[in-house]
């Protein structure tokens, strides 16, 4: 029996974050968590805890930490850290990751709990927790609330230790992957008030050059999807410099205009043998009014999703970075609805098998699910009409836009309930 508890409130009491603080404090930057779900299954009089973070692919779950620890058999490995991967499969596992709440399954006499750990949108894994009775509604608050300060706890401590990273990593990384990665944000998914956003990366078996990237600011959305020419290493490095320009341009206030030309002059002024270019898809949306600023160079045209209908956005063509440098770059406007959904994406998901995927007519039906699930549907299609292994890097960054900056986000523990998928 599985019950869908919609539990809401305030946070936990003083006291109690107070001890989850100083448990996390004392705690080594591995044993943080593992310091933290002891804590929270002491206070429950649980038979047991667990940890499950999700790995980099988005298709399974990995329990990292599990209190007592009883370590798994066949688990990998990281010197004492010990990690078991468990596959999507429809269960209650995922569902509670794609609807967003606490459930509940009655399994062997025990109430087995289960809460997204979750912050802005971004589903950072799963807490579990088996209860000798039936959990009550303050019960499941708590849990819930538990499960949200363990995100801020993961987050933190991500910073010093490659424990996380390792759990997530259920393939081994190329050097040009693990230069790739270095690039892309630290989160894939973000929800404000006014928009939500998500993005996903398929890397080919030789690193193709693909990135994305995003910055909120107070009143405004940057972005951007990036494709450097070449494979492996050299288009790694090549996406390094294309993406920093434009990083370093925009945090010292550079307009559109701005980026593009830094990111223009990073590659021509950096290049030894001419060989150096990349496409790009750069916007900046005012999040009071919904205009979205666009620079074109070179990219693949957006697709927005409006009123069931998929149209390419027309766009000024501009050259790619590193390209006939005495030719100015031009801005255009996407004037975006509440409602609309914006996806921006790279030549990867166009090319050879992958055109076979009719994308558009696979976005509308896609149109109810959150861009958070949305992005790792499509990379799963890509790879069943294009892989296992893909010739090219294909990336995918989706944008709602609902409208009412500033005055209209309702969460709870770290997620927007209504903007959830269903089950």
């Amino acid at each position: 029996m599985i019950e869908d508890s919609r539990v809401a409130g305030p946070g936990s009491s003083g006291g109690d974050l107070d001890d989850v603080l100083l448990a996390v404090e004392k705690a080594a930057p591995v044993d943080a968590v593992q310091a933290v779900t002891r804590s929270i299954g002491q206070s429950l009089d649980a038979s047991w805890v667990s940890f499950l973070v999700a790995d980099m692919s988005g298709r399974a779950l990995v329990c990292l930490v599990h209190v007592p620890i009883d370590a798994p058999a066949g688990g990998r490995r990281q010197d004492e850290d010990v990690a078991m991967v468990l596959p999507f499969d429809g269960g209650p596992r995922e569902q509670a990751l794609r609807v967003q709440r606490v459930l509940v399954e009655v399994v062997g006499g025990r109430h087995v709990v289960r809460a997204p750990v979750t912050q802005r949108g971004e589903a950072i894994g799963l807490l579990e927790m088996a209860l000798p009775d039936a959990p009550t509604e303050a019960v499941l608050q708590r849990v819930s609330r538990a499960a949200h300060t363990l995100a801020f706890v993961v987050i933190a401590n991500r910073r010093h230790t490659d424990l996380f990273e390792w759990g997530q990593r259920t393939s081994p990384f190329t050097l040009a992957a693990e230069i790739q990665r270095r690039l892309l944000p630290a989160s894939f998914t973000c929800e404000a008030d006014s928009f939500t956003l998500a993005a996903w990366l398929e890397p080919a078996a030789s690193i193709g050059g693909d990135t994305f990237d995003y910055s909120v600011a107070r009143d405004l959305l940057h972005l951007s999807v990036t494709d450097a020419v070449g494979h492996g290493v050299q288009s790694a490095l090549t996406a390094t410099l294309c993406v920093g320009a434009l990083r370093n341009a925009r945090r010292r206030g550079g307009t559109l205009l701005d980026q593009a030309r830094a990111a223009d002059d990073a590659l021509v002024d950096n290049r030894s043998d001419g060989s150096l270019f990349a496409t790009g898809l750069l916007g900046r949306l005012d999040l009071a009014t919904g205009i979205l600023g666009v620079v074109n160079a070179g990219h693949p045209l957006p697709l927005l999703i409006r009123d069931g209908d998929t149209v390419a956005v027309t766009l000024p063509a501009n050259r790619p970075f590193g390209v006939l440098r005495e030719q100015p770059y031009r801005e255009a406007e996407i004037a975006l609805r509440p409602g609309d959904r914006l996806v921006l994406l790279t030549d990867g998901m166009l090319e050879r098998g992958a055109a076979g995927l009719e994308l558009s007519t696979r976005l509308q039906d896609l149109s109810d699910l959150h861009p958070r699930e949305v992005v790792r549907v499509i990379a799963d299609l890509v790879l069943e009409v294009a892989g296992p292994v893909l010739p090219d890097d294909a990336c995918l960054l989706i944008l709602d836009w609902h409208g009412g900056h500033g005055t209209t986000r309702h969460t709870r523990a770290g997620a927007e309930p209504d903007r959830a998928s269903k089950p």
